[in-house]
């Protein structure tokens, strides 16, 4: 099965990653565009508790239907990804409610990715409800690379989910977790 390996890192101006994207040869992959993900899990928890996640992400007019397999150890995010597009948000989620799959969390993001002629990985910037992330995709050695490349360390590497990242979020502030959306 397809393996994701990815990491994000916090990053404080969306304006100076992209002027360095653009300076180091990076060029818009795909246009800014809104998100809107739903996590769906069982009742009780059961996918979180295995460490995996069904998705649905509507990005502009496109719908894509995500599985991701428990994360592997290391420096790097690493897991199972299966994705595919599906026709209509609302009949996946009603299908996946008679499985006894629901929403369990909503967050939101606006997304542009970034690619260079030549290399073989996805930059993404990522501008979210509780700050602004770079997220590296491809294969180990070159997301080290590319992030050295950018000016970043292993010490700044997040492979936190941005479920984990928004519970962290609520807990340093004291606010009552709900959803992660603008």
């Amino acid at each position: 099965m397809p393996l994701e390996t990815e990491i994000k890192i916090r990053i404080s101006s969306v304006a100076a990653v992209q002027k360095h994207l653009r300076d180091l040869g990076y060029s818009v992959h795909a246009p800014r565009v809104f998100e809107s993900n739903t996590v769906l899990d069982t009742a009780n928890g059961l996918l979180r508790e295995r460490g995996e996640l069904l998705r649905i992400r509507r990005a502009g007019s496109e719908t894509l239907v995500t599985y991701k397999g428990p994360a592997q150890g290391g420096p790097h995010k690493s897991r199972e990804e299966i994705q595919t597009t599906a026709a209509n948000a609302g009949a996946m989620q009603e299908i996946f409610a008679r499985l006894g799959l629901r929403p369990a969390f909503r967050y939101e993001k606006y997304r542009t990715e970034y690619s260079r002629q030549g290399s073989s990985g996805i930059i993404t910037v990522d501008e979210t409800p509780i700050g602004n992330y770079l997220e590296i995709e491809g294969a180990p050695q070159w997301i080290d690379a590319t992030a050295s490349e950018l000016g970043y360390s292993p010490s700044e590497y997040i492979t936190k989910s941005y479920g984990a990242l928004y519970l962290e979020y609520c807990s340093e502030r004291g606010v009552q977790p709900s959803h992660m959306v603008f």
